[in-house]
């Protein structure tokens, strides 16, 4: 199905600029605006009340609700988690002789709003025209903290363009919010005070029992009024502002939020905490947080940046996908993990997926590896979860989730939650991933080994030996494809098996030599027996995966190759997406893909495959693969530039860093497809750089899409910084900082350093 641009935004290369308002894109601009910092997020909704189409939203990483699922059978979830719309602490109405400003009834113009990738601040500015005449101009802007997690800010300015007079202004907190995909109301205002300025509200969830403090400070002009204001869910201050004709008049909002899990503590216990952090923070003003936000956002860049001449649609598009990227996940608080949307709608309910190890990981690794090993302590901190899980399966050790928020399965499709199982696959490989490029053998022998331990025993417990075969393998299974459904033996669920058995127990013989006392201790913790090992390696060793010597194809599962074929290019464009326009079982019968299965382990563990094995396989699947899912170009777009088809590549890649920005799939207003993001940064990377990062050392084959004059990105390698640079000419690779490292370039070892390596462009493929 082809995918059509719906361009409406100003291609900038540091900025997302809207120029005239939309009714119709308001809610995809809502989440194209959007603003976080790992801890907490919000939509670009307007803060003055709108009442058009919107979704305001306003997210804390981890802060959920459950509801009850009417499951029946043994292994089936009971229950779900989701991610709570919370506070609206942007809460503001301004009112003018009697006329409140909305801009779905209001009279305005000069229209802009702009999300600048250097300052890390949100802004809107129109003029409005009241029914009596008078103008005045309203500039708006926001910012979430990037060095203080729970500090957001606000400023409102208004700008009399005709008159004098006085506008009131309404502004505060709000749990009143309502969950729009449940349509409900989560929250209820448990306590609510004021201390030295700093006025508060303390909320609770109906069912989990999350608390979230929101405080806020003030900073006025001088000539105006305020008093405070309560109502129910509601606290805030009626300001009485006086406007003078040509000159602005500033309101700034400074915001401190405090999320809580823990039941067990009283609410005077929470409230304290909240209120030390708010007068912790009470010195803070506008200029200087933002002043502060646009340094952070210069070490961003300097380390982060990716450089494309002559594509400014694509440089924009990477800049906000690396932006929005730092915005969701820098590491700062661990144990949060990485929801398919991010903090920015309630699509996918918040809930993290396998996406985290194999899409987002990398671009953390080689980015903010703080940010990796926090992104890997999640599951290790969620470990008890996936044991538990694990038993209600009939299994031992430890079964990962397909989707969560809090480490229990919320996955309500039993075929996914109970069928999927290589998560926990995906969780040794981005730990293998993670110490090879790191070098953090401490993490892995810590707490990592235990995971491999864990996840190995559920591997153990949950496949069988085949009667006829006599190989291992697993039985009644979905893959990533998850257009197979109950299959045996999916070929990426088994290899990945495999490869994570080979790796835990190669883990366990490096520790138990280079820290006997540790190891003993973490074995006799966990009963660990030579018996157990020994059984993985059988089982590695017997285990079965599908291929067929004469072609060279790994078969998907046993049977695909024998099923129905239907050629993807005979459905037509309006039966897509299928999900909506086909009966469930239809998707199961036939050889369509919906996403790489056996091309996503050709990519993971690259350096096992050759690359006529990538040409007959990419050739076979990529003719079956109808993409419903947006992390499903990516992979083809690398294995294709890999092996020479280099068109093809830039065709897959083409609309990869503005799946969002341009609306590809007509679905962005649910939310920023944050997993996607992360893919589009692995497209240029992976893809054109031709990066591998699955052996013991970095591989680079870079080429150059035909419509690009050059391109550059930063690497962060075991301590080291490096600088690819490409043009239609030449490679470059130097150090930028750290020391010297040993890197493959087109097949050829080098040890590369400050002066770096200059090599011709080669053709690859």
């Amino acid at each position: 199905m082809p995918k059509i641009a719906d361009k409406y935004l100003a291609v900038d290369p540091w900025k997302i600029i809207e120029e005239g308002f939309d009714p119709e894109r308001n809610r995809v601009s809502e989440s194209i605006f959007s603003l976080g910092n790992e801890y907490m997020g919000v939509r670009g909704y307007v803060e003055e009340g709108y009442s058009g189409d919107t979704l305001l939203g306003s997210y804390f990483n981890g802060l959920f609700e459950e509801s009850e699922v009417g499951a029946h059978y043994k292994g089936i979830i009971r229950s779900l988690r989701f991610m709570v719309n919370g506070v609206d602490w942007l809460y503001t109405r301004i009112t003018i002789d009697d006329e409140t400003f909305d801009m779905g009834t209001a009279a305005f113009s000069d229209f802009r709003r702009e999300l600048d990738f250097k300052r890390g601040i949100y802004s809107r500015q129109l003029v409005w025209h009241l029914r009596n005449g008078k103008s005045v101009q309203l500039t708006f802007e926001r910012l979430i903290s990037m060095r203080v997690s729970n500090l957001g800010c606000q400023r409102i300015v208004l700008k009399p363009l005709n008159f004098s007079g006085a506008a009131r202004i309404i502004a505060g907190l709000d749990f009143s919010t309502i969950h729009e995909d449940r349509n409900f109301r989560y929250w209820e205002s448990v306590k609510q005070g004021s201390k030295q300025g700093i006025s508060a509200m303390l909320g609770q969830t109906a069912n989990t029992r999350n608390r979230l403090f929101s405080s806020y400070r003030l900073d006025l002009p001088k000539t105006a009024e305020s008093v405070p204001v309560s109502e129910y869910n509601f606290t805030g201050h009626d300001i009485l502002l006086e406007l003078k004709k040509g000159e602005p008049a500033v309101l700034d909002k400074l915001v401190i939020n405090v999320a809580n899990k823990e039941p067990e503590r009283s609410h005077e216990d929470v409230w304290d905490e909240g209120m030390k952090l708010a007068e912790r923070y009470a010195g803070v003003n506008y200029e200087s947080a933002a002043e502060e936000q646009e340094r952070y956002w210069a070490q961003v860049w300097e380390h982060s940046d990716i450089v494309i001449d002559g594509d400014p649609d694509n440089q924009q598009g990477i800049r906000f996908c690396i932006f929005q990227l730092y915005q969701t996940y820098h590491g700062d608080n661990p144990g949060f993990n990485i929801g398919a949307k991010g903090l920015t709608g309630e699509a996918y309910r918040g809930l993290a997926f396998w996406d985290t190890e194999s899409y987002c990981l990398p671009f953390y690794i080689f980015n903010n590896p703080k940010a990796a090993r926090s992104l890997l302590e999640f599951r290790y901190k969620t470990l008890p979860h996936a044991l538990e899980r694990a038993k209600e399966l009939d299994c031992e050790g430890a079964f990962y989730p397909i989707a969560t928020i809090d480490g229990t399965e919320s996955c309500d499709l039993w075929q996914h939650s109970n069928l999927q199982l290589h998560v926990g696959t995906a969780v040794a490989y981005g730990l293998r991933h993670y110490v090879n490029m790191t070098g953090d053998k401490a993490f892995l022998y810590e707490k990592g080994l235990e995971m491999l331990i864990q996840i190995s025993r559920f591997y153990a417990s949950r496949g069988q030996w085949g009667q006829k075969s006599g190989k291992y393998g697993y039985f009644g299974v979905m893959g990533p494809d998850e257009f197979q459904l109950m299959v045996n033996n999916n070929c990426y669920i088994n290899l990945m098996a495999k490869k994570m058995f080979e790796f835990t127990l190669q883990t366990i013989a490096e520790m138990e030599e280079a820290d006997r006392p540790a190891f003993a201790g973490l074995s006799d913790r966990l009963g660990l027996t030579v018996q157990e090992r020994l059984d993985w390696k059988n089982k590695a060793d017997n285990m079965k995966i599908p291929y067929d010597e004469e072609t060279g194809i790994y078969e998907e599962h046993d049977g695909f190759f024998d099923m129905p074929h239907l050629d993807i290019h005979s459905i037509p464009v309006t039966e897509f997406p299928l999900y909506s326009h086909w009966s469930y079982d239809r998707l199961y019968r036939y050889d369509m893909i919906k996403q790489p299965d056996v091309l996503m382990f050709m990519f993971l563990y690259s350096g096992e495959f050759s690359l006529e094995a990538k040409r007959a396989n990419y050739d076979y699947y990529e003719a079956r693969c109808i993409h419903e899912s947006s992390l499903s170009p990516s992979i083809h777009s690398i294995l294709a530039a890999e092996i020479g088809r280099q068109e093809e590549a830039y065709k897959f890649f083409e609309f990869a860093t503005r799946l969002d920005l341009d609306n590809y799939n007509r679905n962005t207003r649910e939310g920023l497809h944050t997993t996607s993001i992360a893919a589009a940064w692995m497209n240029i990377v992976y893809g054109f750089g031709g990066m591998r990062s699955d052996g013991d050392k970095l591989l680079f084959n870079p080429s150059i899409p035909e419509r690009w004059n050059q391109y550059s990105f930063p690497i962060t390698y075991g301590g080291t910084q490096l600088a690819v640079e490409v043009d239609r000419q030449q490679v470059k690779i130097s150090v930028r900082s750290g020391d010297p490292v040993e890197i493959n370039v087109y097949g050829q070892d080098y040890i590369v350093g400050p002066a770096g390596i200059e090599l011709s462009l080669e053709k690859v493929g």
